[in-house]
């Protein structure tokens, strides 16, 4: 059975996402990347067997990285994608389906059939969502030097209790660390 891994990339010190127009997006945005920081996101995206988000996270993926030179286009542009929503009713990106039924249905049928990972790009509804369903397997939590003092919470009160269990966390020179956590079970 396939493994969701949800990867967190724009996480402050207080526990704020880096909502798009605030300072902490800004500083998040225009710090160097860490060329092995990068790398290890490329071969975890890249080795996806699916990549799914909410209709939100997909609009935004799919207005600025099909063609582009970012690093993750030709993985994306490539790779499946499976967006959750029930208001989408067309998708132009290339691999891409919408479902709008069952949330749990639904990643039990892209579970099956192999092993491997799927990768949950978000947003934080979907998130919160399949937490509350305990879908997630693993969280990687990309956590910034900064003090965000404004953004979205990850974690608002949903769900109430989450154990997870430390795999690894790695220190990049640019200031980040990467938190990898297992589901307790």
């Amino acid at each position: 059975m396939r493994t969701l891994i949800a990867w967190v990339f724009l996480y402050s010190l207080d526990g704020l996402l880096a909502d798009e127009g605030t300072d902490f997006w800004r500083y998040a945005f225009g710090m160097p990347l860490d060329p092995a920081h990068l790398a290890e996101q490329v071969d975890l995206y890249g080795s996806a067997d699916a990549h799914i988000m909410g209709r939100t996270a997909y609009e935004g993926m799919s207005a600025n990285l099909p063609g582009s030179d970012h690093p993750f286009s030709d993985i994306m542009d490539a790779g499946r994608k499976v967006v959750f929503s029930r208001t989408m009713t067309r998708a132009d990106w290339a691999n891409t389906t919408i479902v709008s039924g069952n949330t749990s249905e639904e990643v039990d049928r892209l579970r099956q059939g192999g092993d491997g990972h799927i990768v949950v790009w978000g947003g934080v509804g979907l998130w919160r969502s399949l937490m509350l369903l305990d879908l997630i397997d693993e969280i990687h939590v990309d956590l910034h030097p900064y003090v965000a003092g404004e953004g979205t919470r990850l974690f608002d009160g949903e769900p109430k209790s989450y154990q997870l269990d430390l795999v690894n966390n790695t220190a990049y020179p640019n200031g980040i660390v990467n938190l990898h956590y297992r589901r307790h079970r």
